[in-house]
């Protein structure tokens, strides 16, 4: 008896934004071994949290394809692009990145909508409202940015821009925080 409640179609599209979550979490991961070096250590632990907040997403896809009977198919995470320029194009750079992930949300549950796989369409509206909530995120900190005077601002503005930055509160805790209670 076949127990695969997912058309190939939305298989293959599922895998395809599995890949591109798990590639989402290596450029927040890169991204974050950048600010580090460049001194934005606030920015780096934001940009590392955020890699497993994307890692988190990767799972969510893969276990609902699990969950309806399809299977996940685990491929290789492409190494990103260039090092970002500055601050500001780091953040440039991630916003393109969400578009872009938001667009491939789109196809998902459109694709679904013409299917009428009603649990699939659900399952993205998840996504949707969770890619509104990821551009806005990087559209503030892309203001607070420009405010602290962009590709022209001065090293004090960047180490306040680079601590609240740091501050900011997600649900991902960082490895070394999550691993300060292990005696090892």
């Amino acid at each position: 008896m076949e127990t695969n409640r997912l058309s190939k179609k939305i298989e293959n599209i599922l895998n395809k934004q599995l890949e591109k979550e798990a590639n989402a979490s290596q450029v927040y991961l890169a991204y974050g071994a950048w600010a580090d070096s460049e001194g934005y250590g606030g920015v780096a632990n934001f940009l590392f949290r955020h890699s497993q907040e994307e890692r988190d997403h990767m799972t969510k896809v893969m276990g609902y394809i699990m969950e309806r009977g399809g299977r996940p198919k685990i491929g290789a995470v492409k190494a990103p692009s260039e090092d970002p320029k500055n601050i500001q194009d780091c953040f440039e750079k991630i916003f393109q990145h969400e578009i872009d992930n938001t667009n491939a949300i789109y196809e998902i549950v459109s694709l679904a909508q013409e299917e009428k796989d009603w649990a699939t369409w659900n399952f993205g509206q998840w996504f949707v409202k969770e890619q509104i909530e990821e551009e806005a995120m990087v559209l503030e900190i892309m203001d607070q940015l420009k405010i602290a005077g962009g590709t022209k601002a001065t090293s004090e503005s960047l180490y306040y821009f680079d601590s609240k930055i740091g501050e900011k509160e997600d649900e991902v805790e960082l490895a070394r925080d999550s691993n300060s209670n292990n005696p090892l």
